[in-house]
């Protein structure tokens, strides 16, 4: 449900019916805008008798909504949010790229890839130091030692870190070395991850997962909104098909209804959507054209030896051949690359 105040509604008349709200029961959520203040109201709300909140001072009306993830939907939140970063921004008008290896291998290899980054204006910079990997076997990460190179990147370069947390006790560790913490797309509907992150105060990156509709992913953002942390990018990263002319099945078809039901910025990972160097390009023009707020791509100094996913990685050259095309289509798009926040 959301409570809709009166465009003069005073701050005494909105705390009021938060306190209301908070003795039926239920959880407020305060919705600031630019011309009024609304207030969603999570939790049982099937129960409500609208006249216990109706008839109080300020409140304009009262509007049931009607998706299962209420906080992640426009019903409740109508304008775009904006997810900032101290590097950059995402929402409305803005293009980011987070680009760097799948893996934190080493450090001269991190900083070389920061710095390369850093020259062409790339605000951030993703790579793993916890790795999920199908197989037991295969490079799992340096763990604490990753985040301590990704720490000693964002020291020496200025450059914002995305890495992904796997476990809830991993969390306070990555947030601290983190500007933006990503859940990864096998842990989209780990539910425990999510709450503990929704207490986490850095930006979320949630990963769509393999098999995942477009509502169970906003119902894993919900989560996150839920637990009080609003700060969510959504990331569409291919999912899992009968076709095998590609590691996945990079749904870029998502991007238009998922802006339609939701307020959150979604990005789009054309590495892992495709698994192949050569088609990560041209999906992530696609990925631009269609309306997408960002992208996450991996590059590497020397894909051909990197220790995980080198196949989709791009090399540096590729990497700025991708750039100067993206570039060529953003401007008539409407969008600025690699924004910087305002001072």
């Amino acid at each position: 449900m959301l409570v809709v105040m009166q465009r003069l509604a005073s701050d005494d008349q909105v705390q009021q019916v938060i306190r209301k709200i908070q003795e039926l029961g239920l959880t407020p959520h305060p919705l600031p805008g630019p011309t009024r203040t609304a207030i969603g109201i999570t939790g049982n709300t099937g129960a409500i008798d609208p006249a216990n909140l109706d008839g109080l001072p300020g409140v304009m009306e009262l509007i049931r909504v009607t998706k299962p993830y209420k906080l992640a939907s426009r019903e409740m939140h109508p304008d775009d949010s904006i997810v900032r970063t101290a590097q950059t921004s995402f929402g409305p008008g803005a293009f980011p790229i987070i680009a760097g290896p799948c893996s934190v291998e080493n450090e001269e290899m991190l900083l070389r890839t920061a710095e390369f980054l850093v020259s062409r204006g790339i605000p951030l910079l993703r790579g793993g130091a916890f790795k999920p990997r199908t197989s037991p076997y295969s490079f799992q990460g340096l763990e604490h030692e990753g985040l301590r190179i990704l720490r000693k990147a964002r020291e020496a370069t200025g450059i914002g870190i995305v890495t992904e947390v796997m476990d809830a006790s991993q969390v306070d560790d990555v947030a601290e070395a983190a500007d933006i913490v990503q859940i990864g797309a096998r842990n989209m509907q780990n539910f425990s991850l999510l709450k503990r992150v929704s207490l986490c105060r850095k930006p979320v990156l949630l990963k769509r997962g393999l098999s995942a509709t477009l509502e169970e992913l906003l119902m894993s953002a919900e989560y996150v909104l839920a637990g009080g942390n609003r700060q969510v990018i959504l990331c569409e990263r291919g999912v899992r098909t009968f076709a095998d002319h590609s590691r996945n099945t990079l749904d870029l078809s998502v991007i238009p209804p998922a802006k339609e039901l939701s307020h959150l910025p979604i990005i789009v990972d054309p590495s892992h959507g495709t698994g192949r160097r050569g088609f990560v390009p041209p999906m992530a023009r696609a990925a631009l054209a269609a309306g997408a707020d960002g992208l996450i791509v991996e590059v590497h100094p020397d894909p051909d030896r990197a220790m995980s996913d080198g196949a989709q990685t791009l090399n540096f050259q590729q990497f700025d051949q991708l750039l100067d095309s993206l570039r060529q289509l953003a401007a008539p798009l409407g969008r600025q690359l690699n924004p910087r926040p305002a001072t």
